[in-house]
C-alpha cells in the first residue's frame, strides 16, 4: 500500500513541477494555448496517437475560458506524463525541432527549383503523374513530424517495397533460409539484368530478380489475398495506421510490361533457385501488386522512422520488425539501394535509403529518424533527381552521414540532438564523467560535437586528469592525440601526472612522459 501511495505522491508531485514550467506568470493558472504551442513547436502532430487525447482536452472553447489551474492540467496530463515531461523538459531526440525544420525549409527550397530529369514513361500510369510534385516529409524516433508540400498526395511506392517485403521474410524464416535463396552483395549490373550470382542466387534483394524471390517467401501459405492483405497491414503498422491504397490501373500496367521480371523469373525457375513449391505467377502477380501500393509522403516518413528505430513504431510504440530483420534489411539498404547509383549515395551521402520510380526516396537516419522525398522526374538511373539533391545537401549541412562521428570538432555540420542551452559546464562535466569510465565512444562523440576538451570541472579537474586518475590509458593516449594540454593544475595544485602516479597507473605515466619534448606544453 505504501508503494502504491508514493508513487501516487510522486506522479503528483511530478505533475506539479511540469505545472510550474507552464505558469510563466506564477499565478496557479495556465494556458492551454502554452501545453498546445509546446507539442506543435516540438512536431507532436494532432493526429499522433499519443497525444490526440491532450489536445482534444485542451481544446479552446467558445465562451469557455483558455486558463486553467493545477487540477484542470492534471486531468489533461495525468494519463500523458512521459510525453509532456519530455517536450516541458527538452528531451526528445532533437530538442529544438523548429530550429531543424527551418533548415529542412531552406533545403526544400533550393532543391524545388531542380527541373533536371524526367518522369517515367516505361509505366504508363507512371507517365501521369505532374512533375511539379514535391514532398519533403519527416519522423523522428520520437514521433516528431514535419511536412511540406504534396504530403498528402499517394504515390506509388515501386521498389521501394523490396527492403519491406525482404524484411518480412526475414521475420518469417530467418536469415540463413531466406539467404540460401537470395545474396546480400550489390551486383555490378543494372536492377532488371539476367544474371545470377556464382551459387544460382539473384545477388542481392533490392534488385528486381532479387525482389521477386523474397516475395515468394513472404507468407506463401496463405493464398494470394491474404498475402498481400498482409502486406497492406504490415505498411499500416509500419507508418502508425495511416491506410496503404491499392492502384489497380498501376498494378495492370506494371503486369502488361512485365516481359523483363518474366523472363528473370523463369530464368531462376530454370536455375533452380526458388523455394520448393513455388507457384511462379502467382509470385509475379503478388509482386506486381506490391509493387502498385501508393502512400503519402508522411506514411512513408513514419515507415522510415520505424527503421531507424530498430522496428519499433515511434507514434504506436508497437514492434512491427524485429532488431536483427532490420539490422539486416538497412545493411542491405546502405550497400544496394539506389540502383547504379548506390556506391556514389554510400559514398557522399552516408545513409541507408531506398528509391523507385514511382520518384520516392526514403531515407533512413538510424537512432534518430526517417525522411521521405517525393518528386517525380528521375535521373538516368531511375532515382529522383530532387530527391538525390536533397539527401546531399541534407548532409551538407547535417552530422547525418554515417562516418561524421569521425570528423573532429572543426566540422560545420549541425548536430540537431544537440540543446541549444547545453552549457560548457555540463559539456565539461558529461566529458570528464565519461573520461574517468573509460567510455571512449562517448568521449569521441563528446568532443566531435564540440565540447572543449580543457574545460574543467567545478574543482578544475579536466578529462585528462580523470583519465588519468582511473587509469584509462586509452583515454589519456586519444587525448594526447587531441593535443590536450599536458599539465593543467587542479584547485588542490595536482596535475594529471601527479593523479597517475598516485594511482600507479604506470601505463598512463608511460604515455605521459613518452609525451614530454613533442609538444610546447611540457609535463612538469
Amino acid at each position: 500500500m505504501s508503494n502504491t501511495g508514493n508513487h501516487s505522491e510522486n506522479s503528483e508531485q511530478e505533475i506539479f513541477q511540469l505545472f510550474n514550467c507552464l505558469d510563466l506568470n506564477q499565478d496557479g493558472q495556465i494556458n492551454k494555448w502554452d501545453l498546445v504551442n509546446a507539442l506543435e513547436d516540438t512536431g507532436l502532430w494532432r493526429t499522433d496517437p499519443r497525444v490526440k487525447d491532450i489536445y482534444d482536452k485542451a481544446r479552446i472553447r467558445p465562451g469557455v475560458s483558455s486558463e486553467i489551474d493545477f487540477q484542470g492540467f492534471k486531468q489533461v496530463a495525468s494519463n500523458h506524463m512521459s510525453v509532456i515531461k519530455k517536450v516541458l523538459k527538452g528531451d526528445l531526440i532533437i530538442p529544438d525541432f523548429v530550429s531543424f525544420t527551418h533548415e529542412i525549409e531552406k533545403i526544400y527550397a533550393a532543391t524545388k527549383t531542380n527541373s533536371d530529369g524526367k518522369v517515367a514513361d516505361y509505366i504508363p500510369q507512371l507517365k501521369r503523374v505532374h512533375p511539379d510534385k514535391y514532398a519533403i516529409s519527416v519522423c523522428t524516433i520520437d514521433g516528431q513530424q514535419f511536412s511540406l508540400g504534396d504530403t498528402k498526395d499517394h504515390f506509388s511506392i515501386q521498389s521501394i517495397m523490396k527492403p519491406i517485403n525482404y524484411s518480412l521474410a526475414l521475420d518469417e524464416f530467418g536469415e540463413e533460409k531466406v539467404h540460401q535463396h537470395v545474396g546480400r552483395e550489390p551486383s555490378g549490373h543494372s536492377f532488371n539484368e539476367i544474371t545470377l550470382d556464382y551459387k544460382g542466387r539473384p545477388h542481392n534483394p533490392l534488385i528486381n530478380a532479387g525482389a521477386i524471390m523474397t516475395s515468394s517467401l513472404v507468407k506463401p501459405s496463405l493464398d494470394p489475398a491474404e498475402r498481400f492483405d498482409y502486406v497492406l497491414n504490415k505498411w499500416s503498422d509500419l507508418s502508425g495506421g495511416m491506410t496503404p491504397r491499392f492502384n489497380n490501373a498501376v498494378y495492370l500496367s506494371e503486369k502488361q510490361t512485365a516481359d523483363r521480371n518474366f523472363a528473370l523469373a523463369y530464368f531462376m525457375r530454370e536455375k533452380g533457385s526458388f523455394p520448393e513449391n513455388v507457384n511462379l505467377e502467382e509470385t509475379l502477380d503478388f509482386y506486381f501488386q506490391c509493387c502498385s501500393i501508393e502512400v503519402t509522403s508522411e506514411a512513408m516518413a513514419i515507415a522510415a522512422a520505424t527503421l531507424a528505430a530498430s522496428g519499433l513504431n515511434p507514434l504506436t510504440g508497437k514492434r512491427v520488425l524485429t532488431q536483427d530483420t532490420v539490422k539486416n534489411c538497412l545493411s542491405v539498404m546502405f550497400s544496394c539501394g539506389m540502383y547504379d547509383f548506390s556506391g556514389e549515395f554510400a559514398f557522399t551521402v552516408g545513409l541507408p535509403a531506398k528509391s523507385g520510380v514511382g520518384g520516392g526516396l526514403m531515407l533512413v537516419i538510424p537512432g534518430l529518424m526517417g525522411i521521405c522525398v517525393w518528386a517525380p522526374p528521375l535521373d538516368k538511373n531511375g532515382n529522383s533527381v530532387k530527391g538525390i539533391d536533397f539527401s546531399q545537401r541534407l548532409v551538407n549541412r547535417f552530422n547525418f552521414h554515417i562516418y561524421d562521428s569521425l570528423v573532429d570538432i572543426e566540422s560545420k555540420k549541425i548536430d540537431p540532438k544537440k540543446r541549444k542551452n547545453f552549457s560548457k559546464v555540463e559539456g565539461a562535466m558529461t566529458l570528464c564523467w565519461a573520461a574517468a569510465q573509460g567510455d571512449l565512444n562517448e568521449v569521441i562523440h563528446l568532443v566531435s560535437s564540440g565540447v572543449d576538451i580543457n574545460q574543467a570541472d567545478y574543482d578544475g579537474r579536466t578529462p585528462l586528469h580523470l583519465a588519468a586518475a582511473e587509469g584509462q590509458a586509452h583515454i589519456v593516449d586519444y587525448l594526447i592525440s587531441k593535443r590536450v594540454i599536458l599539465n593543467p593544475r587542479d584547485r588542490w595544485n595536482n596535475t594529471p601526472i601527479d593523479d597517475a602516479k598516485r594511482g600507479n597507473h604506470t601505463e598512463v605515466l608511460k604515455l605521459l612522459d613518452n609525451t614530454r619534448g613533442k609538444d610546447s606544453d611540457k609535463i612538469n
